[in-house]
């Protein structure tokens, strides 16, 4: 009890004396204090970016593989024609995968078509998406209500769909869709289910290709092919134009003809889901070669790994946030280093102070006590503040910029932690130094 007492009354002289030198103790700490600050800071920067991928990889889905169809401008379309002919993206592609490649689980071939939706007076521009039930399964989107496409469906092309969230409640308000028709393009399409809400950001509908699930119609692949658009389909428009000369191609001013000569494929994407992550490079290189051989040789589509180019950017953040943290770590270092002069400045200050407590009878570790008390009760001190002032500046990061930030309680532990062992680490060596002092010389000190 009596050594309790004794490390409460050092602890108290501590106290006293960094109270009587308010600012030298407030511009010690300032290196503390930033420190923590950046740390925070920088921790919650990369936390924020880990999350933003992680939401992108459940976004595109897991272990997906996409195909995209690559449009040849007119010259090289030409190029095809006077040789090598390709069908462009297909059904028959799709199905192709899952026919020859084991490793494939689910293939979601896509058709996307804008047009404008129409129900009681209500026009809106929509977009169009004709899919089957494995789309969902592939991107894990629930239906908030109703039912999915059935195989009679997908067989004859029914003209039903399944809305987003957004297009129930502007075309519908608080009425139950389902079972009611909606006009999209030329075609009444009766509604079987709502999709539940799913918000993505528009970075990952552009660098992922990803649709904004809420503002879309999804009708069954095959209806979209039949009902809406087969840009695969051969018309007479096409026959004619094939038998007639160059410059009367050039002269053609059928809007759906030239359409047609920009995107003559039939598919827009195709989603194909990998039984495991390991497969996905053997499995997307399978692909390809199954395309080249499908198309005759022509480089008319491109294979997307969105995993792998995820892993890549999470990669790079995390060397940037490496980076971040090191400096942070530094700003630690220089403020411990503070800590450890002004310490040793105060020393020599209280040189006559030091020695009349070891004259009266304290002893070496009272004074080792008192001096590494002072040094931690500051690096605390700006630690706390620090951990502030790092919530704050992370907050305002996401508000003026955009980033994404998320403070977590074990940065806030990790930065409180390093500042308390910095203030005891560099605190030590002035307080072994105080305590070493030989009272007498002291006492003479002036």
């Amino acid at each position: 009890m009596r050594l309790l007492e004794k490390y409460f009354h050092n602890l108290n002289i501590a106290l006293e004396a960094v109270a009587a030198n308010k600012f030298r103790s407030l511009l010690t700490a300032l290196g503390i204090i930033f420190g923590v600050a950046a740390v925070i800071a920088m921790l919650a920067i990369g936390t924020g970016a880990r999350q933003e991928i992680l939401e992108q990889m459940k976004m595109v889905g897991v272990n997906n593989i996409i195909v995209r169809p690559v449009y040849l401008d007119e010259s090289g379309r030409e190029e095809l024609l006077a040789g090598r002919f390709s069908p462009g993206l297909t059904l028959a592609d799709a199905n192709s995968f899952k026919e020859v490649i084991p490793t494939v689980m689910r293939v979601s071939p896509e058709v996307e078509v804008n047009a404008f939706a129409m129900k009681d007076g209500i026009r809106r521009p929509v977009k169009i998406s004709g899919v089957n039930p494995e789309y969902f399964q592939v991107f894990g989107l629930n239906l908030q209500q109703g039912s999915m496409f059935s195989e009679d469906h997908l067989k004859h092309g029914a003209p039903v769909c399944i809305i987003g969230n957004n297009i129930r409640a502007i075309f519908f308000g608080n009425e139950n869709p389902i079972g009611q028709q909606i006009k999209a393009g030329n075609n009444w399409l009766t509604v079987i289910g709502v999709v539940e809400d799913r918000l993505v950001t528009e970075d990952a509908v552009e660098s992922l290709g990803i649709s904004e699930f809420n503002t879309v119609i999804y009708t069954p692949v095959q209806t979209s092919l039949l009902r809406f658009r087969d840009r695969s389909a051969l018309t007479m428009t096409d026959i004619q134009r094939a038998r007639s000369s160059r410059r009367a191609r050039q002269t053609t001013n059928n809007n759906d003809s030239e359409e047609r000569r920009k995107n003559y494929h039939q598919l827009d994407r195709i989603v194909v889901q990998v039984e495991s992550s390991d497969h996905l490079t053997a499995t997307s290189d399978l692909m390809h070669r199954i395309l080249q051989r499908r198309h005759n040789g022509v480089e008319d589509f491109e294979v997307i790994v969105p995993e792998i180019l995820l892993q890549q950017e999470q990669r790079t953040k995390d060397i940037f946030n490496i980076v971040l943290g090191a400096i942070a770590g530094i700003s630690l270092l220089v403020g411990g280093i503070g800590i450890m002069n002004i310490m040793l400045a105060s020393v020599m200050e209280r040189t006559k102070e030091i020695g009349i407590r070891l004259a009266v009878g304290a002893r070496k570790t009272d004074v080792v006590f008192q001096f590494l008390s002072e040094s931690t009760i500051i690096s605390i001190s700006g630690g706390i503040v620090g951990i502030f002032l790092g919530i704050g500046l992370s907050r305002s990061i996401m508000q003026f910029t955009d980033i994404l930030t998320i403070v977590s309680i074990e940065s806030v532990l990790i930065s409180f932690g390093v500042a308390a062992a910095v203030g005891i680490t560099f605190g030590y060596m002035p307080a072994r130094k105080a305590a070493e002092k030989d009272p007498v010389t002291s006492l003479r000190y002036e």
